[in-house]
């Protein structure tokens, strides 16, 4: 089978974090996309790769375990660092993403109190924890929330309930040291990426900068194809991977809730080339070995 014409989905996202779909979902729907392999990113979660794993073996699609990370680098808060092909069952890496998982699930009821608060002023009856719950798996988030505002008919979109809600009653996160996160991925075993860079800075002197400091700190790669960047970006992102020899690595970041997004597809129609997987083998193959 020609090569050129396989594609991949490397982030997507399952409703054991903010996603839609259950990484059975996933791959039922990657498969009728004839997508040849996805990798499933949960927000610092790893709580869904078993059963994606599972669904995968009754189909032709390959999957990868994968996890994103919300991390600092200096000023940046909330930069998205994914991690792929690791040892999603070693006890230290699960205990530090316990320790965030119950500091998030403290974070997103508070933002929930507030929504309600906000909703009591509009004489709107409040969305209970319980509620927000049916929509999610490991933990809770603000997509979650979205979706209770939605489905209740209080925003008429996933944009209008961050617009409205969401972000006025942010509270905020508490970061994962990139240096930190990017050594416990490479501890046990997979590569570290940093996710649609051009969300950390449009301005490229500074990405490059910022990148070439993460490269330095242990960064294997960058997520040149992706649903943040126009094409001009990309193509300045892939060129800066080629001379830094980082990996590149590409995904839609699908969480099945966004407006005109598609699983396998970027901004503008683009694919994401099965070519993307040979060099992801051969870098998680080197650090194993």
């Amino acid at each position: 089978m020609n090569t050129d014409t396989q594609y991949v989905d490397l982030h997507v996202h399952s409703n054991y974090s903010d996603g839609a779909l259950s990484p059975a979902e996933l791959v039922e729907r990657a498969v009728r996309m004839g997508l040849q392999a996805i990798a499933i990113a949960d927000h610092d979660s790893v709580a869904g790769i078993d059963d994606g794993i599972k669904a995968a073996r009754s189909s032709d699609i390959a999957l990868f375990a994968a996890v994103e990370l919300s991390v600092q680098f200096r000023e940046w808060q909330d930069v998205h660092l994914l991690g792929y092909g690791f040892d999603y069952r070693d006890r230290i890496f699960l205990d530090k993403l316990n320790d965030f998982r119950v500091r998030r699930e403290h974070r997103n009821g508070e933002i929930l109190e507030q929504v309600n608060q906000l909703l009591a002023h509009e004489n709107r009856s409040a969305i209970p924890l319980n509620e927000v719950l049916g929509y999610a798996r490991d933990v809770i988030g603000r997509p979650h929330i979205a979706r209770a505002l939605l489905e209740r008919g209080y925003v008429t979109s996933v944009e209008d309930a961050f617009q409205r809600y969401l972000i006025p009653c942010n509270v905020p996160k508490l970061y994962w040291p990139i240096d930190d996160a990017i050594s416990e991925i490479r501890r046990i075993g997979g590569v570290a990426v940093l996710a649609h860079p051009t969300s950390v800075s449009s301005d490229r002197q500074e990405l490059r900068r910022i990148i070439l400091e993460l490269h330095d700190l242990g960064l294997d790669g960058v997520e040149v194809y992706n649903n943040l960047a126009q094409s001009d970006e990309m193509e300045f992102l892939r060129r800066l991977a080629v001379e830094c020899g980082l990996m590149i690595s590409g995904g839609s970041d699908f969480h099945g809730i966004e407006e005109g997004l598609e699983m396998g597809k970027g901004r503008g129609g683009i694919r994401f080339s099965s070519t993307l997987l040979a060099p992801l083998i051969d870098w998680l193959s080197n650090r194993r070995n």
